[in-house]
């Protein structure tokens, strides 16, 4: 049986990414799992892999690009237990999701509930998953709290933006004006950074400040970021988006790392800064991944999370996904549907 998958031919722009047909399904070794993938997410994160710009990816091309992926056990390989076919499942490979088919180690399998629509659970896997272990495990954020989110109407932005609500936050979110009803759709109040100062913005709108600022922009921003906190509050870096745009040099985003993770520690101000990547994460501190991911579907088969899908594509219009992501145009997650249920 045939099977289609996207690779990177070269990096560089959307253009490398080409849809190639193997003439046979991979078969699933001993402890692994072959995969019917239904949908594959799509974000800012694939874009700086496609580029080579990613840190965590050493492989060349060609490969299969692709953060995370949901989908259907489609077979068992030998000394497999705990999973069946027809069961639900997923995973954040970091690349190799863009396919119709592949097979994975059964010890990374996430499972999952039946019933959800793949391409809003598929957005828990990267996404939500990001937005929640920033608030729930390193924020520790209550009800009652205010957050600042940086890039608001993206993947990981609307993501914190529902998470911080379902906690009970005041969220603050930046974007263009074309976002705004998006961030409103999330309870958050717009601050358009193109024509606000959201340093003003923020000491106009709050008391002394917010409680915690979610900054995936880079270095320079994140000293900016930190005027907005309140005695007490955190600064998470979580990307560093204007180096991979052009938009910031390398010694900049490393003069900011050297305040975000040591300078900053120094000052008695009471505030606080860290730097949070989920992939790092998630090899430390596998159980509790997978913890995070079962509540995360959980509270999508209760209703209680929408994701913001700004479309679903076929697995073939992969590059005309990132040609989108790359204009900054996307509201929310594209996803790519890699076959029916």
């Amino acid at each position: 049986m045939r099977y289609k998958h996207v690779v990177v031919s070269e990096f560089g722009g959307p253009e490398n990414l080409k849809l190639i047909e193997e003439a046979q399904l991979p078969e699933p070794e001993a402890n692994e799992v072959r995969v019917k993938v239904l949908a594959a997410g799509t974000g800012f994160t694939d874009t700086i892999i496609r580029q080579g710009q990613y840190v965590d990816v050493k492989d060349k091309p060609p490969f299969t690009l692709g953060y995370d992926w949901f989908g259907v056990v489609d077979k068992l390989g030998s000394d497999v237990s705990g999973f069946t076919v027809g069961q639900y499942v997923a995973d954040m490979p970091v690349i190799g999701a863009y396919t119709e088919y592949l097979c994975v180690d059964a010890e990374r399998l996430l499972p999952a509930p039946a019933g959800l629509d793949p391409a809003e659970a598929v957005s828990m896997i990267l996404s939500y998953t990001t937005a929640w272990q920033m608030i729930k495990r390193v924020a520790e954020l209550k009800e009652g709290d205010t957050a600042l989110v940086h890039a608001a109407g993206g993947a990981v932005g609307t993501a914190l933006l529902e998470l911080c609500r379902l906690r009970g936050l005041t969220v603050y979110g930046t974007a263009s004006a074309g976002k705004k009803s998006l961030l409103e759709r999330f309870g958050a109040t717009h601050i358009d950074y193109r024509s606000e100062d959201f340093v003003e913005s923020i000491q106009g709108l709050t008391d002394g400040g917010v409680d915690v600022v979610f900054d995936t922009i880079g270095g320079a921003n994140w000293s900016r970021s930190y005027r907005c906190l309140k005695r007490g509050g955190m600064l998470i870096g979580f990307g560093a988006l204007q180096l991979t745009t052009g938009e910031e040099r390398l010694p900049s985003l490393l003069w900011g790392f050297a305040k975000l993770l040591g300078l900053w520690k120094l000052l008695p101000d009471g505030r606080s800064s860290t730097f949070y990547n989920i992939h790092s994460r998630r090899q430390k501190l596998p159980e509790q991944f997978k913890q995070d991911v079962a509540e995360l579907f959980d509270f999508l088969r209760q209703g209680k999370l929408s994701p913001a899908v700004a479309d679903r594509l076929p697995l073939a219009q992969a590059a005309e996904a990132h040609r989108r992501i790359d204009r900054a145009e996307v509201l929310g997650k594209i996803v790519l549907i890699c076959a029916d249920d």
